[in-house]
């Protein structure tokens, strides 16, 4: 049994070239053809993190709605190295806050 399907010229182009296209295949009540339709997917474009400060542990970046911190510390220390350590980044991270904050202000 052959049958027919409607294809739109642009996802032909797609399929000639060897991409693949995303759809629905549905049967058209009134003329009873079967149909191909295409996902019109666009993809998400999204701005880069921007560097605020690199840390000795981790690092300070902004995106366009939050802050974002990151810290790492081995295991192999001892608590009272690592709760030093996370103090040190907390100022750091503030000092960068303060300094981005005068920057971006002038």
């Amino acid at each position: 049994m052959k049958k027919y399907i409607a294809i739109e010229e642009e996802v032909l182009a797609r399929l000639v070239v060897g991409k693949c296209v995303e759809g629905r295949l549905h049967r058209d009540k009134w003329t009873g053809l079967i149909s191909f339709k295409a996902y019109n997917r666009v993809p998400r474009v999204y701005r880069k993190n921007e560097m605020i400060k690199k840390t000795p542990w981790g690092w300070l970046k902004a995106s366009q709605e939050r802050v974002k911190r990151f810290s790492s510390l081995p295991k192999d220390i001892s608590l009272n190295e690592k709760l030093l350590i996370l103090d040190e980044e907390n100022e750091l991270v503030k000092q960068a806050l303060i300094e981005n904050y005068i920057i971006e202000s002038v």
